[in-house]
C-alpha cells in the first residue's frame, strides 16, 4: 500500500521495505514531504490520461493511482505553484507511458514505429503547438505538456529544457539498438547514458519554474550547486537499478549498473548488488556534504538588494527540493505498482501499459 493513495494527509502509512534495500538515513534524516495540491493533481492527472488517450478507461480507472506517478512528483516540487505542478506531473506521467512505448517497441520487434516516434518526439520538442493534435496521442500528449512548461520561464530557459530533452531522446534510441542487439555496455559507457536516459537534466531544470524564477549560470554551473544536482539524480537512477536488478536480470534487461558490473568487472549478483548499495550510499553521504557548500553559496547571493533576496530564497527552494528528491524516490519504489512484479500475471507485460495505443492487438 502506498503512503497517499487514500486520502489527503500527508502522514505516511507504514510500508515494509525488503532489508537488502532498506536505507535507514533515508528514513530517519531525509523527511517526507507532499505538496498541499496533491489530491487535486492525482484527480486532474488521471482526466488529463483520458481526455489524452493515454491510457484507456479501465486502466486508469484501476492502476493510475497505485501507480504513484503523482506521488513521486507532489513529494519532490515543493513550493510550486499547483499550475506549475500540475504541469510536472502531466509530464512526468507522460514520460514513464513513453517509457513503456519504447519497452513495447523493442518488445514487439518495432523499429520503424519506435524511428517514427523518435523524430516526432524531435519536432514536437521545437514546435509543440504545431503537434497538438497529432494523429499519434503520445505526440499530442508531449506537445501540450511541452507548450505549457514553456509559458513559465522564458526563452532561455526553454532552449536549455529542449536541448536536454533532444539529448534524452536520442538516448532513448540508443538503449533501442543496446538492446535489440543485446548490447550489454561497460561501467562508464552506462553511467553516462544513463544520466540521459533517467532525464538528470531535466528534473534539475524544472527545478527553477517549481522555484519561480531562472537561476543564472553562475549558480548552475557552480560546483557546488551542479554536484548536489547530479547526486540526487545519481542516487534515483542507482536506487532504481538496485530494487529492479533482479526483473531485469529474468528479463535480459541489458541496461542497469548491476548488469554492467556482472558483465564487464566479473563482479558475482551478491557482489554486483554490495557495490550499486555503495554507491547508492555514498550519493546520499556526498549531497549531505556538498549541502552545506550550496547553503553558503545561496547566503552569499543576499547582497541586500530585492533581487539577492530572492535569487538566495530560490536557491535554498532548488537544494531543498533536491533533498526531497532522496524521501520522494525512495517510498515511490515500494509502493509504486509499477514494480511490484510478483503480482503480474505475465511478469514480461506490465498490466498497465496500453498495447493498443502501441500497435498491438
Amino acid at each position: 500500500m502506498h503512503a497517499f493513495s487514500h486520502g489527503t494527509s500527508s502522514t505516511p502509512t507504514a510500508v515494509a521495505v525488503p532489508p537488502a534495500l532498506s536505507l535507514p538515513v533515508i528514513e530517519t534524516a531525509f523527511s517526507r514531504q507532499l505538496h498541499p495540491y496533491w489530491p487535486r493533481l492525482q484527480e486532474r492527472t488521471r482526466v488529463w490520461l483520458l481526455e489524452k488517450r493515454l491510457m484507456p478507461a479501465d486502466k486508469v480507472a484501476e492502476y493510475a493511482d497505485g501507480l504513484c506517478y503523482t506521488d513521486l512528483m507532489a513529494g519532490f516540487y515543493m513550493g510550486a505553484s499547483d499550475e506549475v505542478l500540475q504541469a510536472i506531473a502531466d509530464y512526468s506521467t507522460w514520460f514513464f507511458v513513453w517509457d513503456d512505448r519504447h519497452d513495447r517497441d523493442i518488445v514487439h520487434g518495432r523499429p520503424a514505429a519506435w524511428r517514427a516516434l523518435r523524430f516526432q518526439l524531435h519536432a514536437a520538442l521545437d514546435s509543440p503547438r504545431d503537434h497538438l493534435h497529432h494523429q499519434d496521442p503520445l505526440v499530442a500528449a508531449f506537445a501540450d505538456s511541452v507548450v505549457r512548461l514553456y509559458s513559465f520561464l522564458g526563452g532561455g530557459w526553454n532552449a536549455r529544457f529542449a536541448g536536454h530533452f533532444h539529448a534524452v531522446i536520442e538516448a532513448y534510441d540508443q538503449e533501442f539498438h543496446n538492446r535489440t542487439s543485446g548490447t550489454v555496455p561497460t561501467v562508464a559507457e552506462y553511467l553516462e547514458l544513463r544520466r540521459l536516459t533517467f532525464a538528470h537534466w531535466i528534473w534539475t531544470d524544472l527545478l527553477e519554474p517549481s522555484a519561480g524564477r531562472e537561476l543564472p549560470d553562475a549558480v548552475r554551473e557552480h560546483p557546488a550547486y551542479r554536484r548536489a544536482a547530479l547526486l540526487t539524480q545519481e542516487f534515483a537512477a542507482w536506487y532504481n537499478d538496485l530494487c529492479s536488478l533482479p526483473k531485469e536480470i529474468a528479463g535480459d534487461e541489458v541496461h542497469n549498473l548491476g548488469i554492467s558490473l556482472i558483465q564487464h568487472e566479473g563482479l558475482s549478483l551478491e557482489d554486483a548488488v554490495a557495490e550499486v548499495r555503495r554507491r547508492v550510499e555514498e550519493c546520499i553521504s556526498g549531497f549531505l556534504a556538498v549541502e552545506k557548500d550550496v547553503e553558503r553559496l545561496a547566503d552569499s547571493l543576499a547582497d541586500g538588494t530585492v533581487q539577492g533576496k530572492e535569487l538566495c530564497v530560490a536557491v535554498k527552494t532548488c537544494l531543498a527540493n533536491m533533498r526531497n528528491w532522496f524521501s520522494s524516490v525512495y517510498w515511490f519504489h515500494h509502493e509504486s505498482g509499477r514494480y511490484m512484479v510478483d503480482s503480474w500475471d505475465d511478469r514480461a507485460t506490465p498490466p498497465y501499459v496500453n498495447n493498443e495505443a502501441a500497435g498491438e492487438k
